[in-house]
Parts: C-alpha cells; structure tokens; sequence
C-alpha cells in the first residue's frame, strides 16, 4: 500500500498515548462522568479530559506508562506538570466563563498494575 502525501504519520509511543486516554475516557464514562471537553490546548498546556461529576468540573490527567520502571504514570505527574495543568485550567475557566467547583483527577494506566483513578488528585 502506497503513503498518501495527506495521511499523517504519528510515533508509535503516540499510539499508546491516545489508546490509554480512550481507555481512561470510557472508564469515566462508565463511571457517571459526563464529558465536556478532550484535548484542550492552550499556550499554558493541554488539559487531557474535562468532564462533569455532578456539579463538580473534573480535569483529568492520563498518564500512561508501559513498565512501573522511573516510578510508573503516577510518579510521572511531577510539580512542573501539576502547574502546566492548572495554569491550562485557569486560562481554560476564564475563556469559558465556568464556575464550577474544580477537582483535579489523574487516572494512570501502567502495563503492570492496570488503570488507577485517582481523585481529587492534587489542588491550586
């Protein structure tokens, strides 16, 4: 089969990236999660899922790891990363004029230990 000049071309780490943010998603759904948004980008950084818990606006954080080596997807949303997404859900509140209470989740997906939700995950 010949490439198209059009048919995009991604890493295959990036594969497993949108795989464990589908499988996290559906979880949450499952979950009585409604969504709101996926992807949100903005020059502060991407917010991953943005869903509805009630009343509660939830960012969702997807960490995949293949091995628990480096101390695994939980470990991986480090302080720096803590403050990209909040400054992301800042900027993210203010453009869409939202007053929702915010809580942030993280759901980490590891090839050893499966999916763990974590929420309520860190604060402003």
């Amino acid at each position: 089969m010949a490439l198209s000049l059009f048919q995009p071309i991604s890493a295959p780490h990036l594969f497993s990236g949108a795989e464990a943010e589908q499988q996290a998603f559906d979880f949450l759904l499952s979950k009585g999660l409604i969504p709101v948004c996926r992807n949100f980008r903005c020059k502060q950084g991407e917010l991953d899922l943005v869903m509805l818990d009630q009343q509660v606006l939830v960012i969702v954080e997807v960490r995949f790891r293949k091995s628990e080596a480096f101390g695994g997807a939980i470990a991986s949303v480090t302080a720096k990363k803590r403050a990209k997404i909040i400054a992301a859900t800042q900027y993210y509140l203010a453009e869409n004029s939202v007053k929702n209470t915010v809580r942030f989740d993280v759901v980490a997906i590891s090839g050893k230990t499966g999916l763990n939700w974590i929420k309520n995950a860190f604060q402003t």
